[in-house]
């Protein structure tokens, strides 16, 4: 269709006829008036400077005009006359009232400052469309005739600063105005069609070493990086925000599988913790993970995060490089943590540590080589706490540089007594090698006691290689001048390079004990695992090491593998100074590995009481050996084998089971689903009790408070009769709830 002449477009019935103006008008408005020719003219000089374009439909709503302008920024050429004009361009974004610009043209109605981008995705246009409808002399429809001005500069400052109030600038993820928007909406929305969702808090670890030593245009770089592998790991199924620093929020609609939550949750951990490049060298971090589901962990926004916040609280308190899920528990871990944090300060001033010592044994002939110094804390009340307990507390609080500093002033003082061929081995926390002056205290201690540095070995977790930074590289060349002897500890648990193990100054590798515990172990791939690491140390000249060695089938397999050196129950518990005085008297220090059942690694069993529930009875019960698949549970008497019944683990989480064996008061359950995971060496049910359908029974939508639990039991002891469980439907119930 050809384009109507631009001295037609707004041609009125009147104009049509009367092309010059009437000489009385002209004396009426005391001046000469122009005639349509030069109004023409100065519409058609408008448009070519671009103040103002011009546009004009048919009663069809096809074009019969279109400015050279609009169409030269369309991108198109003559043939868009005789298209429709919503083809060209349509509405904006948030522009009126969610109709189409073909309806809005179909109402013949009038219309101003309408705003409307190119339909073509490849233009940037936007235009401020009117128009209004013109009629004939018989009062019929012919089109729309209208004027545009060009806006898109203005509409994509608008856009772009409305985009800035919403996500953050440097990663391009939602920001945390947007992120507390979404989770208000979600969470509203969700609760009237009774979803559920879940919120990870995310904190990276060692990312302010990375500043520090870096520089803050590498921390930057690596911000960018963690959020495009964030989103990357999260994989379309939530919305990805950062609320600012170092911290991260994941938003994850339709989700409360813990099962499913808690691979992702790992997946998120491993792919953040994978080296970085950035311009000033290379990196690597990790990453702690809190996660809170609604409506279980909270109903409101504030309920949600606070619990999603302290889950994270909880998971770098244990180690970092974790996930944990929120428990109502947790409200009372916190408190214990920072209770225990004021006992180890009190520890540190009144004297209340003291060091054993693990021998550590060379496979070819079974002498002591080495002994590892072990942190031992008696506690008024507490008793003796293992460092497992208290050591990720003294780290969170960075009360462990005070501790670590004894340690070694203990160790090395205690080594001096040794025979020359005996060396001291000590793990040192991240927290203790980034210190200041770390370098410096080493060697003061040396100087003081007196040792050969060539006689003191410090573990290094892999943590503090994969920072792999200018300071790290410059304490372990001091350390390496120093004559100190370096072992990583661990390995095969983080992400070191093999191109660092090649430079770093290191004497040995501990292979990770993850290995060699039969809770953990897939013993074929674990031992091909092992192999591996003792060729590669081989190959770089390192020795090996292999902790947490406990029965001699295991022994037998890694002096096959050529393991350099092990420790373990298989050889000795660990020794007090005294022990230790003793045993070297006698000169070389020989210990022959024995099987010993008495000898296993020391465990304190806690018999944790739950429910058990059969029909309409419930019953009071001791659970114990809980696994993923089953457990053992003890308190009821006349069990048949076979049946089944729901555990009641508390804070909402029922699992069904059937008896698979009894032996008097015990029975052995099979889950009908496993557990799973808890991110911090636990269990827990995938599902919970929703409350959304307690709350359909007339219980207030709230999150699930903490299980009711009726006490503990020490080791060995047991009440004196248990109650008889009823197959009858009609006998009492042992206690009810």
């Amino acid at each position: 269709m050809g384009a109507m002449p631009f001295s037609d477009l707004f041609k009125s019935r009147r104009a049509a006829t009367d092309e010059v103006a009437q000489p009385q008008s002209a004396e009426a408005n005391d001046g000469p008036m122009l005639s349509n020719t030069d109004r023409l003219a100065i519409l058609d000089e408008l448009e070519r400077g671009g103040l103002s374009w011009f546009w004009g439909t048919d009663a069809q709503g096809r074009v019969v005009y279109l400015s050279p302008g609009i169409v030269e920024q369309l991108g198109r050429n003559s043939d868009a006359h005789g298209k429709p004009l919503q083809t060209l361009l349509r509405l904006a974004k948030g522009e009126g009232d969610g109709r189409s610009l073909g309806l809005k043209l179909g109402t013949r109605k009038a219309f101003w400052n309408l705003t409307v981008e190119a339909a073509d995705e490849n233009s940037d246009l936007v235009l401020r469309l009117s128009g209004r409808p013109l009629y004939n002399e018989q009062n019929e429809f012919v089109g729309f005739r209208g004027g545009a001005i060009d806006v898109t500069e203005e509409f994509r400052s608008q856009e772009e600063a409305s985009r800035l109030a919403q996500f953050d600038s440097l990663t391009g993820l939602a920001n945390r105005h947007r992120m507390e928007q979404r989770i208000n909406s979600t969470l509203a929305a969700f609760r009237s069609a009774k979803r559920a969702c879940t919120l990870m808090m995310l904190d990276l670890d060692r990312f302010k070493q990375v500043n520090d030593t870096l520089g803050h245009a590498a921390g930057d770089q690596l911000l960018q990086q963690v959020a495009e592998r964030l989103t990357s790991a999260v994989a379309g199924r939530g919305e990805v925000g950062r609320l600012g620093g170092d911290e991260f929020q994941v938003l994850i609609p339709d989700m409360d599988d813990r099962g499913d939550l808690g691979e992702i949750a790992k997946k998120i951990i491993t792919m953040l913790s994978q080296p970085y490049s950035v311009e000033e060298g290379r990196c690597i971090i990790g990453c702690s993970v809190g996660i809170a589901i609604a409506p279980y962990d909270g109903v409101e926004r504030d309920e949600l995060t606070r619990a999603a916040d302290l889950a994270l609280y909880a998971s770098k308190n244990g180690g970092r490089g974790q996930f944990r899920f929120y428990g109502a528990d947790l409200e009372h871990e916190g408190n214990l943590r920072k209770r225990m944090e004021e006992d180890l300060a009190e520890a540190i001033e009144t004297g209340q540590f003291t060091l054993e010592y693990k021998p550590i044994v060379a496979t070819q002939d079974n002498r002591v080589v080495a002994l590892e110094a072990r942190y031992c804390w008696e506690e008024e009340e507490r008793g003796r706490v293992e460092p497992e307990t208290f050591l990720p507390v003294a780290e969170g609080s960075r009360l462990i540089i005070p501790i670590g500093e004894w340690a070694l002033h203990r160790a090395c003082e205690d080594a001096q007594a040794w025979p020359e061929a005996l060396r001291v081995s000590i793990s040192i926390s991240p927290v203790q090698f980034l210190a200041n002056g770390f370098v410096d205290f080493i060697a003061e201690v040396l100087e003081k006691s007196g040792l050969d540095p060539a006689r003191l070995e410090l573990y290094l977790a892999e943590s503090i290689l994969q920072a792999d930074t200018a300071a790290v590289d410059k304490v372990l060349a001091a350390l390496f001048k120093l004559g100190v002897r370096l072992t990583l500890d661990q390995f095969g648990s983080g992400f070191t390079s093999l191109s660092y193990l090649r430079r770093a100054p290191l004497s040995a590798l501990r292979i990770s004990g993850n290995f060699f515990d039969p809770t953990m172990r897939d013993e074929l791939g674990d031992m091909e695992m092992v192999s591996a690491i003792a060729t590669l140390a081989g190959a770089m000249g390192m020795e090996t090491c292999a902790s947490g060695v406990h029965a001699l089938p295991l022994l037998d397999k890694l002096k096959q593998l050529n393991v350099d050196m092990i420790s373990g129950f298989v050889f000795s518990k660990a020794l007090s100074v005294d022990e230790v005085t003793v045993a070297l008297d006698g000169g070389t220090w020989i210990i022959p590995p024995t099987d010993n059942g008495s000898q296993r690694a020391g465990r304190r069993t806690v018999f944790r009481k739950i429910g058990l529930i059969h029909e309409d009875h419930y019953y009071d019960v001791t659970l114990r050996n809980l696994s993923r698949s089953g457990a053992m549970i003890q308190g009821l008497e006349g069990v048949p084998v076979g049946i089944q019944f729901v555990l009641d683990f508390g804070q909402g989480q029922l699992a069904v089971c059937t008896v698979k064996r009894v032996m008097d008061d015990t029975q052995g359950v099979e889950f009908e689903q496993e557990l799973v995971d808890d991110g911090a060496g636990g269990l827990v049910t995938r599902h919970r009790v929703s409350p959304y359908a307690l709350a359909a029974a007339g219980v207030p939508l709230q999150a699930l408070s903490a299980g009711k639990f009726t006490g503990q039991t020490a080791p060995g002891e047991q009440p004196v009769t248990f109650p008889q469980f009823s197959l009858s439907a009609n006998a009492p119930k042992q206690s009810g709830r």
